[in-house]
């Protein structure tokens, strides 16, 4: 049990309840702000982190013909981006910015851990999507881009959707693995970590992402994506959800008593 999990089966008057409570990250959203608040942050994050990812792309083609570099510039760019957006909107959502994250954390909070509902995963998600399409815009109105311009980068291999899968499966399995050993303040450095790890060991520069494959469908930019390409990568991360929280199950079990705590 994460320590999410131990402070919220504690009496709601317990004077040591609030203070044990972590702060929230992805995997543990606080129960404490409005859902409004809470949809407002996802929509914001989503589309702050579909800008940082177009916009670091159509800058990085302005400034090099280099395709390392121009992913490296990316990447990094993503890294540090979604990194603060974490820190920054957390404490008010749970930084989730990503359907499958807010999907995983609904069968989570069925089975009895903390989660989101799926009344607010309905909230949630299109919340998500709006902001990851208005990312994308956002991005090429910056840069003086059509403000909606489908890609024609097509993305349907089969070897891009096994990234996919890859990509996916490893950021449910790190995000909920860190909430299974009360590790979730090193969420913001460790999934923008992983983001940018992925950009480079997965055949799809992992996407690993719903809402921003979605967003990224309305640029033609270094960043796009087909729409023809959309549902696969979307069925592809979905799956890739469903591996992951196998994972977490099998690596760290059904979940730990109450104040038992990992060995490292």
């Amino acid at each position: 049990m994460s320590a999410t999990e131990a402070a919220s089966a504690r009496p709601a008057d317990s004077p040591s309840a609030a203070a044990v409570a972590p702060g929230p990250a992805p995997g543990a959203t606080p129960p404490r702000a409005p859902l409004a608040a809470r949809a407002a942050a996802e929509l914001v994050g989503t589309g702050a982190l579909v800008a940082v990812v177009v916009g670091s792309g159509i800058q990085a083609t302005d400034l090099t013909r280099d395709v390392g570099l121009q992913l490296l510039a990316n990447s990094i760019a993503t890294v540090f981006g979604l990194g603060v957006l974490i820190v920054l909107l957390g404490p008010v959502s749970g930084a989730h910015f990503n359907p499958a994250v807010t999907l995983a954390e609904v069968w989570n909070a069925r089975r009895g851990r903390g989660g989101v509902t799926a009344r607010e995963a309905a909230v949630y998600v299109p919340a998500q999507t709006a902001g990851g399409i208005a990312g994308a815009i956002l991005a090429g109105a910056m840069f003086g881009e059509p403000l909606v311009e489908w890609s024609t980068h097509q993305r349907s291999a089969g070897n891009l959707l096994l990234g996919e899968v890859v990509a996916t499966a490893g950021l449910i399995l790190l995000i909920f693995g860190l909430a299974r050993t009360d590790r979730l303040r090193f969420a913001p450095a460790a999934v923008a970590s992983y983001i940018g790890a992925a950009y480079w060991f997965t055949s799809s520069t992992s996407f690993a992402n719903p809402a921003v494959t979605i967003g990224r469908a309305f640029t033609d930019t270094f960043a796009g994506i087909a729409p023809s390409s959309v549902p696969g990568f979307v069925g592809a991360q979905l799956a890739g959800t469903v591996v992951g929280l196998a994972l977490v199950a099998l690596v760290f079990g059904a979940g730990r008593p109450a104040g038992a705590h990992p060995a490292a």
